[in-house]
């Protein structure tokens, strides 16, 4: 069975106070999976108390809990699991272009800041409904998290930077792995962010790299180079608990992943950026108390 550590030696990199992580998944008992999507992840579910536990061990003080796709549309799961992590957490969800104001009443209530599109298989909503979902989005403040296959992000261009809400494009952009950083792909990604509203998250850079660990220098490549352009557009998430990880063998070392991928920051500045103030703006959290 697949066992996800939630303790060990701590990274390298000392987290600051008010660390947000802004890309992680939780799965509490009573949620079955829905059809469409994934199977839930592998092994015990990981929930709320094995994540307060990582929480512990990589110093995160706040997360964005991420409506996983196993459950689609169906954002009950994500409500009890904001239920139960409290104030510390926020939410992204699945919602379609067509949700009514009572539905997104109760999201919001439950603590939700932002919907998903996830234009890749097993994925709850695509860019089809890219337009609408984000006008449901911005009549209520919230963001957009947006992730689909990254080597076509010319066809997608005109139509991101039209949005009227606050995104980012999740997974380092997900499968840029290969594409040359001064090439037209990163330039786009520059000009995106350059438009006010974008921002860029660092977040399993496994899923895209060709390369592998423990640099993954491909992804790092393009990553170093945007978040030189912009630190003030990147976050970070774990990607806790890697739900494509089957194995053992599959699942990486969340310390050496977090010390490898914060060290494409530029400096410390960037860092503090990327894991808190960042995250405040686009989800838009509270400024964390001082002297917590």
């Amino acid at each position: 069975m697949l066992t996800r550590p939630i303790s060990g030696p701590q990274p390298k990199i000392r987290f600051p106070k008010g660390a947000v992580d802004a890309q992680m998944h939780m799965y509490l008992p009573g949620f079955a999976a829905q059809p469409g999507g994934p199977d839930l992840p592998a092994g015990a579910l990981p929930d709320a108390a094995q994540y307060r536990q990582f929480m512990s061990w990589l110093g995160i003080d706040r997360v964005i809990v991420t409506q996983g796709n196993a459950h689609q549309r169906a954002n009950g799961n994500l409500i009890a699991c904001l239920t139960e992590m409290g104030d510390v957490a926020r939410g992204v969800a699945a919602i379609g272009g067509s949700a009514g104001d009572a539905e997104l009443d109760a999201l919001s209530a439950a603590g939700v800041v932002g919907a998903r599109i996830m234009d890749l298989p097993g994925g709850a909503v695509s860019l089809s409904e890219l337009e609408s979902v984000d006008s449901r989005a911005a009549s209520r403040g919230w963001m957009l998290a947006v992730q689909f296959d990254g080597n076509r992000i010319l066809e997608h261009a005109d139509r991101l930077m039209r949005l009227k809400s606050r995104f980012v494009l999740d997974h380092h952009g997900k499968f840029f792995a290969g594409v040359d950083p001064a090439g037209p792909e990163i330039a786009t990604v520059k000009r995106l962010i350059d438009g006010g509203n974008c921002w860029f998250k660092f977040a399993g850079a496994y899923e895209s790299s060709k390369s592998g660990p423990p640099d993954y220098a491909d992804v790092a490549a393009f990553s170093r180079d945007i978040a030189a352009h912009a630190p003030e557009r990147i976050i970070w998430g774990s990607n806790w608990p890697h739900n494509l990880a089957k194995t053992q063998a599959d699942y990486p070392d969340d310390v050496a992943l977090t010390d490898t991928v914060l060290d494409w920051l530029p400096n410390e500045a960037a860092f503090r950026l990327a894991l808190v103030d960042n995250p405040e703006e686009l989800f838009g959290l509270p400024p964390y108390p001082e002297g917590d």
